[in-house]
């Protein structure tokens, strides 16, 4: 905590100098994100904060891995005006809107193109829903395809039933429900301790996030689903912080996250065969999921689609219209 009130400090007295002297002053910034350096939506990151600063005068120090405010506490920190910037994951806020869980349906966008799609017609929903509460996305991020961590092999479906699995978000655990799986939303900084505990058995998450948290330390197989969920990341600003800027270095900042979000997709694509490699380097055995097990999923997410749409307000229900029309 005292980290945080100290970097919140430099932050204010940054943003104070700005205000009165104009993009002569440098102002610097604090971030917050979830996620581990090894991880490349964090390169991807570092690599925006390096062209920032290479065009702007906004310093951004970046605080990873949780080291500053918990992955599902930025964006309430971003509301708040305690950091002026900070990634966060979408799918957490479902609560709130169910757009934000709409690429976490199974098999709704199973295609980087797909996703990429999806997310250019979520675009200007989430300008306004993210407007009303003082923030603005500067670019999004998606998570490659995922599959089960299991000390098992998953031959059928009925393999799954009463399995404890960790997921990550309200679609995830419905989709896991629907398998059979007792399935339990934890943060991802909590897995190693839930295995630990024997609160969990396996996980549904991306050979990324297995490689982070050492997977194999507590699992043997990783059943591939492929393109099941492409959900995504945001890095997104408080609007008061960015308005407080002179209109050139908004302009930096801009021209730096439309590189960072074609960057974060091309990682996320070409990454993805390499980690899975990673996986099977420290003696994890990668499967394709059988057949039967993502038809059953491709129904879950039919299914899942049209409770999405009870629960989703008219604007919503346009937006992916407008999507599927497109397929």
């Amino acid at each position: 905590m005292g980290k945080l009130k100290t970097l919140l400090a430099s932050a204010t007295i940054g943003a104070g100098l700005l205000a009165s002297a104009g993009s002569a002053q440098a102002v610097d910034w604090i971030m917050a994100s979830g996620y581990p350096d090894s991880n490349f939506h964090t390169q991807n990151i570092k690599q925006f904060i390096e062209d920032v600063q290479a065009t702007t005068s906004v310093n951004i120090q970046l605080n990873s891995n949780d080291t500053l405010i918990k992955l599902d506490a930025i964006k309430t920190a971003l509301q708040r005006g305690q950091i002026p910037i900070g990634e966060i994951r979408l799918g957490v806020y479902g609560n709130e809107d169910p757009m934000y869980i709409l690429a976490g349906l199974p098999f709704i966008a199973p295609t980087y193109a797909d996703a990429w799609l999806l997310k250019d017609l979520q675009k200007d929903y989430f300008d306004e829903l993210l407007g009303k509460s003082g923030l603005r996305v500067l670019y999004y991020s998606p998570w490659p395809g995922q599959g089960f961590y299991t000390k098992f092999q998953i031959n059928q479906v009925a393999d799954l039933d009463g399995k404890k699995l960790r997921i990550y978000s309200t679609p995830t655990q419905k989709m896991g429900e629907m398998l059979g799986f007792d399935a339990t939303i934890l943060p991802f900084a909590e897995i190693p301790q839930a295995f630990s505990t024997g609160l969990i058995e396996a996980l549904f998450t991306s050979p990324q996030t297995g490689i982070d948290i050492q997977a194999w330390d507590n699992t043997s197989y990783f059943t591939n689903a492929g393109g099941v969920i492409l959900s995504k990341n945001a890095v997104v600003v408080n609007e008061q912080f960015f308005e407080a800027l002179s209109p050139e270095d908004q302009a930096g900042i801009l021209a730096a996250a439309a590189k960072a979000e074609l960057r974060g997709w091309e990682m996320s694509a070409q990454t993805y065969a390499e980690q899975l490699g990673v996986l099977e380097e420290n003696g994890m055995s990668v499967v394709q999921a059988p057949d039967a097990l993502i038809s059953k999923m491709k129904e879950i997410g039919l299914s899942m689609m049209a409770e999405w749409r009870e629960s989703a307000s008219p604007e919503a229900n346009a937006v992916l219209d407008r999507y599927l029309a497109l397929q």
